[in-house]
This record gives C-alpha cells, structure tokens and sequence, in this order.
C-alpha cells in the first residue's frame, strides 16, 4: 500500500521534500497557509551559491564583534530585548565560531552546496523555466585598498575547496558590468554559481510540478500535530490530515509546531529586508553583486533590481525597523545608478538560524514517522532540493546524496 505523507510548509525546503518524496512513490499533501514561495523563500537574491560554505559565525566574527555591538552596522543590527530573551542560542551561536569549530561545519555546508546547482538545473526543465536562471555567477566587491588582501584570502579559501573564482581588475569588473561606478579595488567572479530573476516564481513552479504530477496542495495554516495509531495527524484550521508521515519544513515557524512534543528547538532568525527600484536609462546588471564593505547584494530581478539588506537579529514577529535598508540605500547608489522604487513596499522576512548554522533534516527523536527539515538558514533558497533529497533517501532507506550525520536533530533534540 502507498505510504502516505503530509509536509508542512511550501517554501523551497518544502516544495522540494514533497518533489523529492512524490518521485519515491509516496502520496504526498503539502499544506501551508499561503500560496507556495510567499514567506521566507521569497526574499532573496535569488543566488545559488556555490561559494556559501563559510558560516556567519566564523572565527572572524570575533574580530568583527566590537563594530557590530555599537549596533549601528548595516551588516547585522540586533534588539537588545531579543538577545537577552535567547541566551542560549546567542550563546551557541559565539561557541561555534571558535577555530576548532570550523572546518566540520565547512565540510558540512560543502556537502549540502555542491549539488545545489544541478538539481535546480534538473528542477527548472522539468518545471519548464530553465530561461530564469542566468549562469552567469555573481561579483564579490570590495572598496578600500585593504579589500585586496581580503579579495585574496576569500580566493585562495574558495580555491581550495575547488570552487572557480576569478579575481578582476577594475578594467575586467568594466567589462563584465559597464554600469557599475569605478569605486571597488577587488572584485572577485564567482563561476561557479547561478542566479533566478524571481525566486518566489521558482518556488511556485516547483510546486506547480509536484501539482501536475498527482501531488495535493492545501492551502491552511497547521495549528498543531499529533500522533495517531502509527501515523501523524496534522490539524489545520480548515481540516484535519492524517498521514504515514509527516514533515515539519515551516522555516521560522517549525519551533512553534514542535514545542508542544516536547521538542524544544533552539532556533533563531536572521531578519532582513528587500526593495526594489529601476535603474537609470541604459544601465544593466548581469548579475548579482555583493558589495562587501558596504553590506548589501544588488540583484537584477523581473520587477527591477533587488536591494537587500544584513542581518536583523530580533523576534520574528516584532515590528519592522527600515534603518539598514536605509543605511545601505546611498552606499548602493554609490555603486549602480538606481532611480526611484519600481514598487511601495518594503518585504521583510525571517531566516531560520541553528547556533551551528547548519540545518536540521531527519527524523525527530522518540517520534517515529516524524520527519524534520528547517534551520537553512541564508542558503535556504540554494540548498532547499538538496535538503528534500536527503530527507526523502532517509525516509526510502536508500544513501543520501550528501552525509545526513551532521544534520541530525538528534545534535540538539
């Protein structure tokens, strides 16, 4: 008989475990309380990225720990509310960034980033928008003089993990992107990585896929789960859906399902926002841009160019602060001749962060048949169809693509 699973939660990790699942063979229900692609997945740059394998809390954060405590950064702000609430995971998260916690986690986020790109090459034709995706990589830039030692340490770092990276001189930059300002020192391509013009449109045809090839979408928001017989009982405000199986993949809202299971999760956010405005007649990006020192990705997206900003350490639901979109906006001028907002609103969103900033994917502790898979964090939107196949292989008992050992929930479950 067909086993029978429901996935909570239709961002990308969502979408792509109930694709992953469904190819195995199992009738799979995927609920969530808004249109798929809506919340965390829709607010990016839109950047597979190949070279995101260095953690946020990497033992540099150390050395940029005093500029950022002055919480006037445009790279991360924080509520000094919000931090003395979560100690724990502040805590955990500053333990992780010592020297010998390094290269476990680097070698983990390499596992998960590698096959990122070709399983969204393999999704996009199937889904037929292979013509959103720009192989074109994005730009790393830095501005002082000091940027070119920095330039090189990313460079060699990157290299020796056989990531493609090019450095450029300011005639090359030109060349790649003639409507960039001449004001970076450094520059590094990233070959090796891919961008989409809107994100939130590639997780609405992921889930377009899984539609047409049998899948139910329901559109409720779960209020809680529970255990029944040798199954799962999701209960929604509409209804209630009882499964096999079932898959927590809610972003920022997983802690909350799972608390009353006991499961206490210590999972944060990283806030941030996006606008978008129109370029200056006649000017273009290629591709995405990081401007390093600055601290904000420009991205060309369908409705204009993506401005984003750093991150926002407060709760998921407190209210929004504009100060580092602001801040970031004049620097952003600076670089690229941006003219007025293409649209009036300001997105913001919540990236779901474990102390470690690695995911959690696979079963849940004392609770057979419940399956976890959240905690991406910034990279949510790249590594989502890798998450969904390790699950998925997990659930099979067939081999993951990538060691699930240092994704287990078992680690802080």
């Amino acid at each position: 008989m067909t086993r029978t699973v429901v996935v909570i939660g239709a961002g990308m990790v969502g979408v792509s475990c109930a694709l992953a699942l469904q190819k195995r063979g199992l009738a799979v229900t995927l609920i969530d309380r808004r249109e798929p692609g809506r919340e965390t997945s829709y607010g990016n740059a839109g950047v597979i990225s190949r070279s995101s394998i260095m953690p946020l809390n990497n033992p540099g954060l150390w050395k940029n720990l005093p500029k950022y405590l002055g919480n006037r950064h445009a790279a991360v702000r924080y509520r000094l509310r919000h931090l003395l609430a979560n100690p724990g995971w502040i805590l955990g998260f500053l333990n992780e960034a010592k020297p010998e916690r390094l290269a476990p986690r680097v070698t983990a986020l390499e596992s998960l980033i590698a096959p990122s790109l070709p399983l969204h090459k393999r999704l996009m034709t199937e889904a037929g928008i292979a013509w959103r995706l720009r192989d074109t990589g994005f730009l790393e830039l830095w501005r002082s003089e000091d940027g070119r030692s920095a330039a090189e340490a990313r460079r060699t770092f990157l290299e020796d993990h056989d990531v493609r990276v090019e450095t450029l001189d300011r005639q090359a930059l030109s060349a790649l992107e003639p409507s960039l300002n001449p004001i970076f020192s450094a520059a590094l391509h990233h070959k090796d990585s891919a961008s989409v013009d809107w994100p939130g449109a590639v997780v609405e045809a992921y889930a377009a896929l899984f539609a047409a090839r049998g899948g139910t979408i329901l559109r409720d928001e779960v209020t809680s789960l529970s255990k029944q017989g040798e199954g799962w009982r999701a209960t929604a405000k509409g209804a209630q859906h009882d499964a096999d199986l079932a898959v927590v993949a809610l972003c920022p809202w997983s802690a909350d399902l799972l608390k009353p299971l006991g499961l206490k999760v210590p999972l944060n956010v990283e806030r941030g926002y996006h606008r978008h405005y129109k370029p200056a007649q006649g000017c273009f990006l290629n591709r995405p841009i990081y401007d390093v020192e600055a601290s904000y990705m420009l991205a060309p997206m369908e409705l204009g160019l993506r401005l984003t900003s750093g991150v926002e350490l407060a709760h998921r639901d407190a209210p929004d602060d504009h100060a580092q979109i602001e801040q970031v906006l004049p620097r952003a001028r600076e670089a690229f001749p941006l003219t007025e907002p293409a649209e009036e609103t300001t997105w913001r969103g919540s990236r779901p962060t474990l102390p470690d900033s690695l995911p959690m994917i696979g079963e849940a502790p004392r609770n057979p048949g419940l399956w976890l898979a959240f905690g991406n964090q910034h990279i949510g939107f790249s590594t989502g169809p890798v998450t969904g196949e390790i699950l998925a292989a997990m659930v099979s008992g067939e081999t993951p693509v990538a060691d699930p050992a240092p994704f287990r929930p078992e680690r802080y479950l």
